[in-house]
């Protein structure tokens, strides 16, 4: 308000002088007094100029805060995934017959080419047990590939047939072999569509068609996991795929 009158007095001489408290802008002609008030325009410009300064900052700050949360909330979703896949592995196994158990026992004392468990005698339940051990307990990706491949080779009909393709693709994905994992992750989604990692496939396909440069099949991918798994943590990664697009 008091600029305002200021302001007024240099326009209007003869209507405000008497109200304008203008002390602070001392004495003098008109041209020193515009030059007054000149400079505290400026400074009060580049106290604004600081400011505008400061908030950009901020701003720029709770971008990076934003990314990394964002970062971090991803890998924390990827641990769980992991952890619900080990539950629902422990699940099986406590469900499936006892013997099951005796026979893997009996069968890990041969081991064939590169220390890896062998037997001729492995049935069904052994051969997938020994094959995600390797993934689950024993971290031994470079194994457990050939593990999976030979399961499904023997066993293409099993009813974990889908969960091998599944972390065969998981393993293929892992080390850069995209068109590899791309088979895997296609087979789960077209030949089992009751499974419950056809989510995580159709996701990791869109993921796929990112790095090689396809973006149109990468938002398809996406949302078709939106459509069909509108409540699952699969949709709310696509979802923030999709918006990072």
């Amino acid at each position: 308000m008091q600029k305002l009158s200021i302001v007024l007095a240099l326009l209007i001489p003869g209507v405000v002088f008497a109200q304008a408290p203008v002390s602070k802008l001392g004495s003098g002609s008109i041209e020193e007094r515009l030059n007054q008030l000149e400079r505290v325009m400026d400074a009060r410009n580049a106290a604004q100029m600081a400011l505008l300064e400061q908030m950009n900052s901020l701003q720029n700050e709770v971008a990076e805060l934003r990314g990394r949360t964002e970062e971090h909330a991803y890998q924390l979703e990827q641990i769980l995934q992991r952890q619900r896949d080990i539950y629902q592995e422990l699940d099986r196994r406590l469900a499936a017959p006892s013997v099951v158990t005796t026979t893997t026992q009996q069968n890990q004392g041969t081991e064939g080419a590169g220390g890896m468990p062998m037997s001729t005698n492995l049935n069904e339940n052994d051969a997938y047990d020994r094959a995600i051990k390797l993934v689950l307990e024993d971290k031994r990706y470079d194994a457990a590939i050939p593990a999976f491949r030979d399961f499904l080779q023997r066993f293409p009909e099993s009813s974990y047939a889908a969960n091998a393709h599944y972390w065969l693709g998981q393993l293929l994905f892992a080390d850069g072999k995209l068109d590899d994992a791309k088979k895997e992750f296609t087979t789960v989604v077209e030949r089992y569509p009751d499974s419950n990692k056809r989510g995580d496939c159709l996701l990791k396909l869109g993921r796929i068609a990112q790095q090689q440069q396809q973006p149109q099949a990468a938002r398809s991918y996406f949302q078709r996991v939106i459509d069909t798994y509108p409540s699952s943590t699969e949709a709310d990664l696509a979802r923030k795929q999709l918006a990072e697009m």
